[in-house]
């Protein structure tokens, strides 16, 4: 995991060779950690397919996990996915056996270290997986330069990133290269930290918290405002929990500065054939490992007994992305209740769905 963003060139080369050296050098496994802004909480909810496959990934592979989140959404038979920040590779192979052998991962990631596991155990998965061929690669390079790795635009169905676009100086640069690359349709779902107000230099510029992806961390307003100008639809938050700082050293820096963990799903859709109706939907149930229901975002879950209707901000995203072919829809009566879309804080939805969770004493990934 990691990837830096250089907006100057004296300041990018500190940022990216701290981070290489802390995720290839410092840091050996999950446990030597100073935070727990880069784990999954112990309470995450995880699937019962998902769990069956993590089964399945190398000990060596999951050693070397560093993530804030649980990077992998729903449907993605034959999808193209690129995971940024690959790291040892425990997410890109998830996908990996998720995707099929007519599906595609590309891992990126920027660390030697971290490069050299997750390359160890291509042939070990592609075995284990029943595949044969390998239908996951890794490449070195940076996230805010997909080109150089020979992602072409309009090329991908989905992206994932799990706890790295934090350590990118300059994030609405990241997201302008999620979008270029993304096919219309197409989906970026990551999980990362973020913070109850803008952080002052003295948080930003220490080297521990930055590498913990605290320091790092986008006000969340900021998120939205970014995601928004470049082109995506309004953030959809999929799962949320918040942490603390408790090492007495680093709660010293960051003070009374809150923090939340958050997954969230940007959808990249053609503007130019959008609707402005509602709709009535119901789930088919034709999605592998959601045959009864199948979660949208923290307020939305679909089912295949009960009918819903959406918005139609909600709608223009399931017509055109890759949850069409499951779902019904025919016009919604004018009075139909709706739940609407809009930007939403992070901390009022942990705080309204008491969803706090407390930093794991186990291991992180459940």
């Amino acid at each position: 995991m990691s990837s830096c963003c250089p907006s100057s060139a004296a300041a990018s080369s500190d940022i990216s060779s701290g981070v290489k050296d802390y995720y290839g050098k410092v840091l050996k496994s999950s446990d030597d950690l100073q935070t727990t802004a880069c784990q999954t909480p112990v309470t995450s909810s995880i699937s019962k397919n998902i769990r069956l496959v993590m089964s399945q990934i190398h000990a060596d592979v999951m050693s070397k996990y560093y993530g804030c989140g649980m990077c992998v959404p729903s449907c993605l038979t034959n999808m193209n996915v690129v995971d940024l920040g690959s790291g040892s590779g425990r997410d890109s192979y998830i996908l990996s056996r998720l995707v099929g052998q007519q599906g595609n991962v590309i891992g990126v990631d920027m660390t030697d270290e971290q490069l050299a596991v997750a390359n160890k155990y291509i042939d070990y998965h592609t075995t284990k997986f029943g595949y044969k061929q390998a239908n996951v690669k890794f490449v070195k390079g940076i996230i805010e330069d997909l080109q150089k790795v020979g992602i072409d635009d309009n090329s991908t169905d989905i992206v994932i990133s799990n706890c790295v676009v934090n350590l990118c100086e300059d994030k609405k640069k990241v997201l302008k290269e999620i979008y270029r690359i993304l096919k219309f349709g197409g989906e970026l779902y990551f999980s990362d930290v973020y913070c109850d107000r803008q952080l002052p230099q003295s948080v930003r510029k220490h080297r521990v918290l930055w590498n913990e992806c605290v320091s790092g961390a986008l006000y969340w307003e900021d998120l939205n405002k970014f995601a928004i100008e470049v082109g995506f639809e309004i953030p959809r938050i999929y799962s949320a929990h918040s942490f603390e700082i408790t090492k007495p050293e680093l709660k010293q820096v960051v003070g009374d500065v809150k923090f939340v963990s958050v997954v969230y799903r940007l959808f990249k859709i053609d503007k130019s054939k959008k609707t402005s109706e509602k709709k009535q939907v119901i789930y088919d149930g034709g999605v592998d490992g959601c045959e009864q229901n199948i979660k949208f975002d923290y307020k939305l879950e679909f089912s295949t007994e009960t009918p819903m209707t959406i918005d139609d901000v909600t709608w223009n995203i399931i017509n055109q992305s890759r949850l069409n072919d499951f779902f019904e829809s025919k016009k919604a009566s004018c009075c139909a209740k709706f739940v609407k879309t809009e930007v939403e804080n992070p901390f009022e939805v942990v705080a309204r769905d008491c969803e706090f969770t407390k930093p794991p004493t186990s291991s992180p990934c459940c």
